[in-house]
């Protein structure tokens, strides 16, 4: 069997899985839905390891391996085929995707037992999951586009899993429409491409494309950012980003899912795998690195401000994405997919933690009610703690590689890119102040209420379910969070998978450590030997190191100062608050995104919604157009009625009236 073989199963046993858990949901016993989906996802992973071996054994030139089941379109100038591309970028998506989905699916089985939709929740997650792997998988256009689209159709559906909850519909609907914006701009952008190089292959568009337009040619300019726009709305990239806080709505889970293994991660993959078409259109590199810039700096800021413990990491999430656009979008492509793959890693163990200390609070979300946890939940508080580290570049943790990789490959640019790189470490410094601030708020200072229950082996349970983000009352029936509660202390399946994640956290940088390893860089090399930058860009090991010091001495200030303000000096934090209210106030307010979107797109989308109907509808298409035509209509039948009398001498005189017409007619036209 070939690796393209393997890698079909990889892509199928999702899809198994989530018919399987769809139709047998009333039969499944117990738990053994979650197993089952969950083994389904363990299978995908062990042919995605086999995959990589199989490819791994040909030639690295021969590394590009297209499979096609059927030819879904072949006509004149149109080459469309259910087909995939099993080169090393993809296949490392595969790992990725399969790997730590594996896991959040196992954590779900404990996180997820009381809920009365336990099956549906195991078959929306097998469903996002196929959605991801046929996106990276796609070896065209084509089903590059429908694997986008499913990924936008599952979020939905899972975002909005608690159907009950106002919040978390009004949440999925806003990722939906939000992707959909994504969506449109991808299919432009690949109309724009397919009218120069004739083709929807992936791999015929590249070795095209150098021939078929000049550097910034004006329509691939405007394919490969309508391609941006894509990315951006499916990554969460300013300004269509504000969906993604509000997708806290949804279970924890999904949450570690969206964040870490799929969804947020596509538009990366999507900037680097179509890296010839940026290389030739440079000008939309730059733009995409400045966004990816102004991302990080936004999210990393607003975060500083934010009190909801979810939020706060999805917002991280946003910043560390921001760091992989800027990356990609520069031509350091090994960099941004290092990062993705630690940022993987240690995202994923921040939400199953921050799941576990929600739990404990009995599905509250709020720092300002949490405390003193570090006693009662020692586990959680390691994994959040190894999390934390990663995320904030402190060594030797993955992602303190991954993140200075990114900025020493990016300030070999040159230019405006140094300045991005400068403004990277002061995020990077933001970065290790808010990591910090949660864990010191969340874990140390005097237990709350909670947290003492918990230390004395009781886990509290709310007399009246509320919703987090409103406070309104809740039931626990079918579209509500299940009556009980999970937390890692207790749960086996939620302790093996943040184990596993925390030792990924702390040694997934030892792929690529300056001077010493460069596994990636070379497993990758295959998909990016056609690159300029790929060879260009090479900073000495000198500069790598003093980079790597630097990376180091920033995170670790960063923390300082977390433990000065809130440990060591409690009340500093309200002090600098009242001292800079209107920085806090735009913090806060997430610089009013959501406003200046509602003020300048929905509301006036709303407006003209309601003078269509209202005006233009009505008044003109049902008065004027359908009524006016009835109308006439009408009127001519009342006219034919009233004329047919039944007397035959009415019908003489209109006989005549006609001829002497006729011949009228005939003698003033001759």
């Amino acid at each position: 069997m070939s690796a393209t073989t393997f890698a079909w199963l990889a892509l199928a046993l999702p899809l198994l899985g989530c018919v399987v858990s769809a139709l047998g949901y009333r039969a499944w016993p117990g738990r053994s839905v979650g197993w089952v989906a969950t083994g389904a996802l363990l299978a995908s992973f062990a042919c995605s390891v086999v995959t990589l071996f199989e490819l791994l054994g040909e030639p690295a030139e021969e590394r590009q391996l297209v499979s096609s089941l059927w030819n879904y379109a072949a006509t004149t100038g149109l080459d469309a085929e259910l087909s995939i591309l099993v080169d090393p970028l993809s296949v490392l998506m595969l790992l990725v995707v399969t790997g730590v989905s594996s896991l959040i699916h196992l954590y779900s089985i404990s996180y997820m037992t009381s809920d009365r939709g336990y099956a549906r929740f195991f078959s929306y997650l097998n469903f996002f999951v196929f959605s991801m792997l046929l996106l990276v998988l796609a070896g065209n256009f084509l089903v590059l586009i429908i694997g986008w689209a499913f990924v936008g159709a599952a979020s939905y559906l899972l975002i909005s899993f608690w159907y009950r909850r106002r919040t978390a519909t009004e949440a999925g609907i806003k990722a939906f429409v939000m992707n959909v914006v994504g969506d449109v701009g991808l299919v432009l952008g690949t109309f724009f491409i397919f009218q120069g190089t004739g083709t929807l292959d992936l791999l015929g568009t590249f070795e095209q494309v150098d021939g078929a337009f000049t550097e910034n040619q004006a329509g691939l300019v405007a394919g490969t950012v309508l391609l941006l726009v894509g990315a951006f709305a499916k990554s969460a990239q300013v300004p269509l980003h504000t969906w993604l806080p509000d997708a806290m709505e949804g279970p924890t889970p999904v949450s570690a899912l969206i964040h870490a293994a799929t969804m947020v991660t596509a538009g990366v993959y999507l900037i680097a795998r179509m890296h010839p078409l940026y290389e030739q259109a440079p000008a939309a590199g730059i733009v995409g690195a400045i966004i990816g810039c102004a991302t990080l700096l936004i999210a990393a800021t607003t975060a500083l401000a934010q009190t909801d413990l979810k939020r706060v990491i999805a917002y991280s999430t946003m910043s560390q994405i921001g760091y992989m656009v800027m990356a990609v979008s520069a031509g350091a492509y090994v960099a941004g997919m290092f990062h993705l793959m630690t940022h993987a890693f240690f995202k994923a163990l921040l939400f199953m933690a921050a799941g576990s200390v929600i739990a404990a609070m009995a599905n509250m979300q709020d720092m300002d009610r949490m405390g003193g946890f570090r006693r009662a939940m020692p586990f959680t508080f390691g994994c959040f703690v190894v999390g934390g580290l990663a995320l904030a570049g402190v060594p030797p943790f993955s992602g303190f590689f991954s993140k200075d990789e990114i900025l020493a490959y990016t300030a070999e640019r040159g230019g405006i890119f140094v300045v991005l790189v400068a403004i990277g470490y002061v995020v990077a410094f933001i970065t290790a102040v808010y990591t910090f601030r949660v864990i010191f708020r969340t874990f140390l200072g005097e237990p709350v209420a909670e947290a003492r229950e918990l230390e004395q082996g009781h886990l509290h349970h709310a007399d009246q379910p509320t919703n987090p983000a409103t406070g309104e009352v809740e039931d626990t029936d079918v579209g509500f969070p299940g009556p009980d509660h999970h937390v890692a202390e207790r749960a086996f399946p939620m302790k093996v998978a943040m184990g596993v994640l925390a030792v990924l956290a702390v040694v997934g940088g030892l792929v690529q450590i300056p001077g010493v390893t460069h596994l990636l860089d070379d497993f990758l090399e295959p998909t990016f030997a056609d690159s300029e930058f790929y060879e260009a860009l090479d900073p000495s090991p000198a500069s790598e190191y003093i980079g790597l010091a630097v990376g180091a001495i920033v995170a670790l200030a960063g923390i300082a100062t977390a433990w000065l303000v809130w440990v060591r000096r409690p009340g500093t934090a309200d002090a600098v608050r009242a001292r800079l209210r209107p920085a806090y106030a735009l913090f806060a307010n997430r610089w009013w995104f959501d406003e200046l979107i509602g003020a300048l797109v929905v509301r006036p989308a709303r407006w003209l919604g309601i003078f269509a109907q209202n005006i233009f509808e009505r008044l003109f298409v049902n008065g004027t157009l359908v009524g006016g035509s009835t109308g006439v209509v009408r009127a001519s039948s009342a006219a034919v009625r009233a004329v047919q009398s039944g007397f035959l001498r009415f019908y003489v005189a209109f006989f005549l009236a006609g001829m002497v017409g006729v011949v009228l007619w005939f003698l003033l036209s001759a």
